[in-house]
């Protein structure tokens, strides 16, 4: 007498949810979102801020990168499926560009209150990063332009910092100019180590962005080795003038 075992011939209904959930946050680039959250985080802490606005900034800030994260791969789904780009769950199929879009409607629907919770003024320089990043996204990207809107994102986000508050009626004052100038150069230093892991991918496609316009001329080590030496020192440079000059005016 034999007795065999039964093995079913698809996941199960729950699984396929997870295995789903856990693609469509890949396609949000959670782990650049949550860094520029904390990031934002510590800067309004280090303005001595209370601990409720450190927890509703970085909340505000990781809803509106996670929706940047999807406009990115929705984009970019016909260039990364050509060039069969590697963790790209809309590219390969795993998440329908239907579940894609509806999950970036759920974030701006929160991006908006919680971008405004910091202040009128700061809730709109926000909103404006967004903005910022579907230009960049649809228009920069690929071309030798493509450090502006990160440039400009960094930028306003020490505006954000420096303009919020708790409550709509907060108001704040603006960024020492300084500081707003290095958080843009840090932008763009972030863009080529962001760029760099993903540069033969890029150059099978039609992507010409600058890091991959300067990595084919001095090569990929070169420029990572310099982007991480020139990124230690604009970081070190932030905090200095965090610590003396301030951040806001």
């Amino acid at each position: 007498m034999s007795t065999s075992v039964a093995t079913p011939d698809a996941a199960s209904p729950s699984t396929s949810r997870r295995g789903q959930l856990r693609a469509l946050l890949r396609t949000t680039h959670p782990r650049q979102a949550l860094a520029i959250a904390v990031v934002v985080g510590l800067l309004v802490a280090l303005m001595g801020r209370p601990p409720r606005e450190w927890l509703v900034s970085a909340a505000a800030v990781l809803v509106v990168q996670l929706a940047l994260g999807l406009v990115d791969d929705l984009v970019d789904v016909t260039e990364d499926s050509q060039t069969q780009a590697a963790g790209k769950p809309l590219a390969s199929g795993a998440v329908p560009r239907g579940n894609a879009t509806y999950a970036l409607a759920v974030l701006l629907l929160l991006a908006v209150p919680l971008s405004l919770q910091n202040g009128i003024v700061a809730g709109l320089v926000l909103l404006a990063t967004f903005v910022v990043g579907v230009v960049h996204d649809r228009w920069l990207h690929r071309t030798p332009l493509s450090f502006v809107g990160w440039a400009a994102s960094f930028a306003l986000l020490t505006a954000f910092v420096s303009y919020g508050g708790w409550g709509r009626e907060a108001e704040g004052s603006a960024p020492v100019t300084q500081f707003a100038v290095l958080a843009a150069v840090l932008g763009v230093l972030v863009h080529f180590l962001v760029a760099l892991p993903d540069l033969v991918t890029d150059n099978r496609g039609t992507v010409r962005h600058l890091p991959l316009r300067i990595a084919l001329r001095t090569g990929a080590p070169k420029l990572f080795a310099v982007t991480v030496a020139l990124t230690v020192g604009v970081v070190a440079a932030m905090v200095w003038t965090a610590l003396t000059a301030g951040i806001a005016r």
